[in-house]
């Protein structure tokens, strides 16, 4: 074999070498593409970041700035008083009991709402007549303000008002009760107005996640001859899971922060001795109306606090697998592995 043959010979072999290597070299992505990324993502969510900050962290964190002094609201705090606002807020008893009734409020607007909510979307996501007006009835209540649902509630609960004058020209008068006053009545008064204010929107979304739920499923356990409430339990309340969750979410943190219904209803003073008394109204009640805005700052972080715990550890041990079920792409891989 000649020289010519030999180089002839090598130089595919040379060629396919260089193009291995290069084939193995990393591709780098151009900066000026990863800049305008950036660029972009600044310029949309940027605006929503300000609007955030602005309203709700610079409120939070000036709020633990007040907490700190005594400070009647005018001029700039000059008193300082560290966490006497927050010891003395915790020795408290009405506070205690505050925090005591919210998280009752919690679990009774679980209770209460859930069940009822979830047998009105049942009877509504089925073809009746009159499904309409029956929708637009029970989530009337939720659009009407707190201001009329009070004030109207407040008639008609009095001790000489609507309810206790129907009871006595039906004959029942042996029932009649101060249903606002009265400490054994006050907070079962609450739970009953709270269920008829905010049970239309837990109508709504537990009948937009049953219209969600394929209608194969329920085709597939009718051949099998299930039942409507075997139906029921097995297909729809596991595939609901996610929507009762999600409102359960919203239901704690609205409970949590209870305070129009209260203080229009049972008024300024009263909410305490009825049984109903909250930590909005606690903290309105001993800093504005006080005139102490430094203890009230105190109040509202302490509220802010335990909302805050609270929604984590909800979101950590309840809402877990409903987040990580909605994450795709490496992140998602990430967090399964």
């Amino acid at each position: 074999m000649t020289d010519t043959q030999v180089q002839t010979s090598s130089a595919p072999e040379t060629s396919t070498r260089t193009g291995a290597d290069a084939s193995s070299a990393p591709v780098r992505r151009p900066r000026r593409a990863d800049w305008r990324k950036r660029g972009e993502i600044a310029l949309l969510s940027g605006p929503a970041l300000l609007v955030f900050v602005g309203f709700v962290i610079f409120p939070v964190l000036m709020a633990a700035f007040y907490g700190f002094f005594k400070w009647n609201g005018f001029g700039w705090p000059t008193e300082f008083v560290g966490i006497d606002n927050y010891v003395l807020m915790l020795q408290d008893q009405t506070f205690r009991d505050a925090v005591a009734h919210n998280f009752a409020i919690v679990v009774l607007s679980l209770v209460m709402q859930g069940p009822i909510a979830i047998l009105f979307a049942l009877l509504l996501n089925q073809k009746i007549r009159g499904r309409s007006v029956i929708r637009v009835l029970i989530f009337a209540p939720y659009v009407i303000a707190e201001v009329v649902v009070g004030t109207g509630w407040s008639l008609m609960l009095q001790d000489a008002g609507a309810l206790n004058s129907l009871l006595e020209k039906v004959g029942l008068g042996f029932l009649q009760s101060s249903w606002i006053a009265d400490p054994a009545i006050a907070m079962w008064s609450l739970m009953i107005i709270i269920t008829w204010k905010y049970i239309g929107f837990a109508v709504i979304l537990m009948l937009a996640g049953m219209q969600s739920i394929p209608e194969e499923l329920y085709e597939a356990a009718a051949i099998d001859g299930a039942g409507f409430w075997k139906t029921q339990w097995s297909i729809t309340l596991p595939l609901l899971g996610p929507t009762i969750r999600i409102w359960a979410f919203l239901s704690i943190i609205g409970s949590l922060q209870l305070f129009d219904l209260v203080n229009i209803i049972w008024g300024q003073y009263i909410a305490a001795t009825a049984g109903t008394s909250t930590m909005a109204t606690y903290m309105y009640q001993n800093g504005h109306l006080a005139g102490n805005y430094g203890f009230g700052n105190a109040v509202a972080v302490m509220l802010f606090v335990i909302s805050l715990v609270v929604a984590l550890l909800y979101q950590r041990f309840v809402l877990r697998r409903d987040t990580e079920g909605a994450l795709t792409g490496d992140s998602g891989k990430a967090r399964k592995r």
